[in-house]
């Protein structure tokens, strides 16, 4: 039962998708008006110098842009496309793509000529639909990496190139899991790993929530569960099967879940999606470390008070290290109300030229090489070190890097996933639980 009504809430958002578009002629304006979408308030002034780059190329063409925070971002963008008022392109996310490619909302732009060897390995290829057909131009792209707090780390006496050199295994957590019970501390300042400490009253975790995971993990246990060698689907793209049934990825839930019942980790309680993520954890000085992505460098090193450092994620008992590598597209929507002009934007925000000028802020990493350079140098003007988030991408030797999941019916395995990890982490839920779970997943898959 629980499965018929997710899927038929897909089917009938769908159909009132397409009944909506079909109403419309896209979010109004004129014919020398494109309308753009983004999310990060951090990236807007970049894309605002590409806009006007943009512009003096093509004379006559305006870029409206509109910036909105991450939730009313995806609430307003799927309300656009039911009143037929959505943007002619919007920042798009690997997360969402799935179910935007369900909904058919997505404009092809095979006629854009994007090669793939102009940009990151993998970025280009990530945004092909079942179809076959092109439906996002790379934009950026961004990996995971520990943020620690130095202060903490010396006072423990766990050094810059112990931080790097970490190891983990889901029987014991190797030298990654001491490392972390050593930088927790108790109220009466005893150490995770020294006799009398108290895991129900601790002053500093030595890793920051960032909540359950839902689906994909990315800054909780995608790392891990990667590095032992797990995969989320049984393809790499548009796979048909999930696999959170699987014994090693369960053992990879049960051993870090593990860790905040050990009080290492900070409790599922401590975690809130508005107000005390990860970051705000480690701001606060409750938490030692944390796992985080590309996109918060410029946040943890504007912490006052706190000198934050990076190390690479730990190596696993596949022999490598790794960390999920995530690019963002940029995407032309199926009723845009100027096509061709919306087109010509996406292809330019491709482009190397605006590429260099939004790596050139120091914000996020561009997806062409030269882009990517251009952030290195910003940030080391900034005195930031990002070693620990490009070294993944150029040492495929030591490092394994992977996607998000990519299949249809997106939103139902979120739909699902999200209240079962918060189930395992909160409620002390058995891993074994999963195995319902991924079996409504796949059930959904096979419709």
């Amino acid at each position: 039962m629980r499965i018929r009504t997710v899927a038929a809430l897909t089917g009938a958002l769908a159909l009132s998708l397409v009944s909506g578009c079909a109403q419309g002629g896209g979010a109004g304006g004129s014919a020398n008006t494109v309308t753009y979408w983004l999310w990060d308030a951090n990236q807007l002034p970049a894309y605002q110098a590409c806009a006007e780059g943009f512009e003096k190329q093509n004379p006559g063409l305006k870029v409206k842009l509109t910036q909105l925070g991450w939730d009313d971002y995806w609430t307003k963008l799927t309300a656009s496309f039911i009143a037929g008022t959505q943007p002619d392109v919007f920042t798009d996310h690997i997360q969402k793509f799935g179910q935007f490619a369900d909904l058919q909302v997505l404009e092809p732009l095979d006629d854009l000529g994007i090669k793939a060897a102009d940009y990151q390995p993998g970025l280009a290829a990530n945004w092909t639909g079942q179809d076959g057909h092109r439906y996002g131009a790379p934009k950026d792209w961004d990996t995971v990496a520990l943020f620690y707090n130095r202060k903490m780390a010396q006072d423990a006496g766990v050094t810059p190139g112990e931080l790097n050199s970490l190891s983990w295994n889901p029987e014991d957590g190797g030298s990654f899991e001491k490392a972390i019970a050593h930088l927790t501390v108790d109220d009466k300042g005893r150490r995770g790993d020294e006799s009398g400490f108290d895991k129900k009253h601790v002053k500093v975790y030595g890793l920051a929530s960032n909540g359950g995971g839902d689906a994909d993990g990315q800054t909780q246990w995608s790392t891990f569960a990667a590095s032992a060698g797990w995969t989320y689907t049984d393809k790499k793209q548009w796979g048909t099967k999930y696999q959170y049934d699987s014994k090693t990825f369960q053992s990879v839930m049960k051993w870090y879940f593990g860790l905040a019942k050990k009080g290492y980790l900070a409790p599922f309680t401590d975690y809130n999606i508005q107000s005390n993520q990860a970051n705000t954890q480690v701001a606060a000085g409750k938490a030692a470390a944390s796992f985080d992505g590309a996109w918060m460098i410029s946040t943890y090193a504007g912490f006052k008070g706190r000198d934050i450092a990076t190390a690479v994620t730990p190596v696993g008992p596949t022999g490598k290290r790794a960390t999920m590598m995530n690019g963002l597209a940029d995407s032309v929507t199926k009723n845009a109300h100027n096509k061709q002009g919306a087109k010509k934007w996406v292809a330019y925000l491709a482009s190397n030229e605006c590429q260099k000028t939004v790596g050139s802020y120091g914000i996020v990493f561009p997806a062409t090489p030269d882009g990517t350079k251009a952030a290195v140098a910003a940030y080391r003007k900034k005195g930031i070190d990002v070693s620990a988030f490009t070294k993944p991408v150029a040492d495929k030797k030591d490092f394994a890097t992977f996607s998000f999941p990519i299949t249809t019916y997106a939103a139902d395995v979120y739909a699902l996933m999200h209240p079962a990890m918060q189930d395992i982490y909160g409620n002390g839920k058995s891993v074994s639980s999963l195995d319902q779970t991924n079996d409504q997943i796949n059930l959904i898959l096979d419709q």
